[in-house]
């Protein structure tokens, strides 16, 4: 059997050669980034577009101009997004982290993802979005789509903890943030095309990799 570093490979190499460069983050700035990743917990990114352009049409994007915005204001601003009192918490936790630490961007990379994983409601999928799109930095993000695709293709347990997993694909990889960037986009789309939580097995490119049955 190939190794997992071959067969991650060749996965996304297929991905690649059928959807092209997906070029992620869709967004102006990294605390734009940082904004929407807090805000996708939990809903779909059509609704994080609606919540972030009612915030534009009242304030700056930029972690002070959000901390000083009233938590009323600021939640119905995000109603949009779902669950807005709890993630209008959840964004001026960040802000409060942002901007009374300007020089985070210098910290090393264990050291940056402690202290967003110290933030009140980030979780590591979110601190993990927010390293590799917003501050550039080498990781792989798990979520419910790299869960699905490598799941169904019959490479990961089920149940396997997010640290483990995330850990094991870096080592196998060792890629930088570039590759783990379009890695992590082109498995969202194929999940959301394709592999979906109804799977369209007829529809899929990868049935020579994928040992799921409707293939």
């Amino acid at each position: 059997m190939k190794s997992l570093k071959a067969r991650l490979e060749e996965l996304f190499e297929q991905l690649f050669a059928h959807y092209g460069a997906q070029n992620w983050w869709p967004a102006e700035t990294p605390f734009e980034v940082m904004l929407g990743a807090v805000l996708t917990q939990n809903t779909a990114w059509a609704n994080v577009e609606k919540a972030i352009l009612n915030l534009k049409k009242l304030s700056e994007l930029n972690p002070q101009a959000l901390l000083a915005m009233p938590r009323e204001l600021l939640a119905e601003a995000i109603r949009p997004s779902g669950y807005f009192n709890l993630k209008a918490e959840r964004v001026q936790n960040l802000c409060a982290l942002l901007a009374d630490n300007r020089e985070l961007h210098k910290l090393a990379d264990l050291e940056l993802r402690g202290q967003l994983l110290g933030v009140t409601g980030i979780g590591p999928e979110t601190a993990d979005d927010i390293l590799l799109y917003a501050f550039q930095r080498p990781v792989f993000v798990i979520d419910a789509y790299t869960r699905r695709l490598l799941g169904r293709i019959g490479w990961i347990d089920a149940d396997i903890a997010y640290e483990d997993l995330r850990q094991t694909i870096e080592q196998a990889l060792a890629g930088d943030t570039e590759y783990y960037n379009e890695f992590h986009a082109l498995i969202v789309i194929h999940a959301k095309r394709v592999c979906c939580k109804q799977p369209r097995c007829s529809d899929c490119h990868l049935s020579t990799l994928c040992s799921y049955p409707g293939n």
